[in-house]
């Protein structure tokens, strides 16, 4: 049996952005990422804690409104609470799912879904 590595590796995902300023305003200013590296005009980086998401710019407008990504974890429900206090646009309902996950989702102001999640039994 392997000893566990320090710098485990993990899933990124990477995002299309058709205006990577706004991308960056609203992960920054209403989410509460920090930008990761040289600002570049084509590629943006933003992380949160263990959240790192990854955005590249991309003309096709259509494409942000059919991406997602999820992020699970027991931080979950303080997200959730935080957002709530600083009156996210289009914050959901923090709730169980059929699936038995408790979620809530934000759309970015592109159409890209993040989805949050954690086990009912972690909060």
């Amino acid at each position: 049996m392997s000893m566990p590595a320090e710098d485990p590796a993990r899933s990124i995902p990477i995002l299309p952005s058709p205006d990577i300023l706004a991308t960056r305003d609203f992960y920054r200013d209403a989410l509460g990422f920090d930008v990761v590296g040289p600002e570049m005009d084509d590629y943006l980086i933003m992380r949160r804690g263990e959240i790192e998401i990854h955005f590249w710019r991309s003309e096709d407008r259509k494409l942000p409104e059919v991406s997602s990504c999820y992020i699970r974890g027991g931080e979950v429900p303080a997200l959730h609470a935080e957002f709530s206090a600083r009156r996210v646009k289009g914050l959901s309902p923090f709730t169980v799912r059929p699936w038995n996950m408790k979620e809530f989702y934000v759309q970015d102001p592109h159409g890209n879904l993040l989805k949050f999640g954690c086990a009912p039994e972690e909060i």
